[in-house]
């Protein structure tokens, strides 16, 4: 009786030992579970977090290749003082360009690198800076009229930018081999570089270890530049100098509501439902006419003079907002 009763008691205790380890079990893995599910909540608010966040882009400039390839393709030369370079309608070009490339991104800046001697800017330099969401950084200029430092400045440029995840996108108009260095720091910090192009008239004008890094190449023919490039003539259509009277800010911006009436009798509210959400800048095509055009009424050019050309499309946008 004893015997039974006893391995009885043995059975019952090996019972509740079993009963024991099944709990610790069970609690071990709810702990697991709780800690899984934790995890996944961070990660979908990091997910939602990053998903809110808009990539970024910049376009980077080396002015001397640009005035280069553009004056020989455009103007037949690439002595920058045989012909006239309007920067300012270029750069709002290529933003237009990157916004259309890029078009879940938002633009950081353009990058413009020049060489300058004591690295003191020239008035067209100047002009350049003055233009909004334009940084100039400039090289040296040797005797030879030659850049010197704008390669490590743009790969300085690039380097932090990428590491510091201030960009997702570099678009890159060069086509030095020194380059090569730049674009592979930016790749390193997981930033992707996009190398643009001027088209020559024959061969190439960009370097093939260049062509081989980046992530993506594009090159711009004559029809994009043709607006922005042109020869100097003996005599301009329209005088800017002493012999010509300024017109004042005032006058520039009526006109550039004036052409903006025109502009949208000719189009139709479609087309400027197309144009708002690019504000404040204009597509190339529609800057270039607005130019021209003012240029023709107040028989005055505006070629370099950045104050009235922000004048004339503050008058064209003025008007168009009032019409939406």
């Amino acid at each position: 009786m004893n015997n039974v009763e006893h391995g009885a008691a043995d059975h019952g205790a090996a019972d509740h030992g079993t009963a024991d380890h099944g709990t610790a079990d069970h609690g071990a893995a709810g702990h697991i579970s709780a800690q899984l599910e934790r995890a996944n909540g961070l990660l979908e608010r990091v997910l939602a977090e990053v998903a809110k966040t808009p990539s970024t882009h910049a376009i980077f400039v080396d002015a001397g290749y640009l005035y280069a390839a553009a004056g020989r393709l455009a103007a037949g030369t690439e002595d920058r003082r045989s012909f006239d370079l309007d920067a300012e309608g270029l750069i709002e070009a290529l933003i237009d360009k990157a916004r259309t490339i890029f078009a879940d991104s938002r633009l950081l800046r353009v990058y413009w690198y020049d060489g300058a001697r004591r690295r003191i800017h020239t008035t067209e330099q100047q002009s350049i800076a003055e233009l909004p969401d334009v940084k100039v950084r400039l090289g040296n200029l040797n005797a030879n009229n030659q850049q010197k430092g704008v390669d490590s400045l743009i790969r300085s440029d690039l380097e932090s930018l990428a590491r510091h995840r201030a960009i997702s996108d570099a678009a890159l108009i060069g086509g030095d081999e020194d380059l090569v260095s730049a674009v592979e720091a930016a790749q390193g910090y997981g930033a992707r570089v996009h190398l643009w192009g001027i088209e020559a008239p024959d061969g190439r004008n960009q370097a093939e270890p260049l062509l081989w890094e980046v992530d993506s190449q594009r090159t711009f023919d004559l029809d994009f530049f043709k607006p922005y490039v042109s020869r100097r003539a003996a005599t301009p259509t329209y005088e800017a100098g002493p012999a010509a009277q300024r017109p004042t800010r005032e006058d520039v911006r009526f006109v550039g509501a004036q052409i903006a009436a025109k502009w949208l009798a000719a189009r139709g509210r479609e087309a400027l439902v197309g144009l708002l959400p690019g504000h404040p800048y204009l597509p190339g095509s529609v800057d270039q006419e607005l130019l021209v055009e003012a240029e023709r009424m107040l028989q005055y050019s505006l070629r370099g003079q950045s104050d009235l050309r922000r004048a004339l499309r503050d008058g064209f946008w003025d008007h168009l907002r009032t019409q939406y």
